[in-house]
């Protein structure tokens, strides 16, 4: 898929955990554990809203498009 998710890395900019992130947003950690490895087909721009109030980031901090032929997509990388 060439939509990469970089929430780990805000994550880590934030000094924020995982379970602080779910708690806050309001999802389960097993759904935000999805989210981050990339293994959804979409998300709710509420959640996205939420993650984004919570990280004090945009939409674009999050997300990346990169082409097909991007080697980190040949080797299964999550981020950048």
């Amino acid at each position: 898929m060439p939509i990469l998710v970089n929430l780990d890395v805000m994550l880590a900019r934030r000094k924020m955990r995982s379970k602080e992130l779910a708690a806050i947003v309001g999802i389960t950690e097993a759904n935000l554990s999805l989210l981050k490895s990339g293994k959804v087909k979409g998300i709710r721009f509420d959640t996205l809203d939420a993650i984004c109030r919570a990280l004090g980031c945009q939409p674009g901090d999050l997300l990346e498009y990169v082409r097909d032929d991007d080697p980190r997509i040949a080797q299964g990388a999550d981020v950048p």
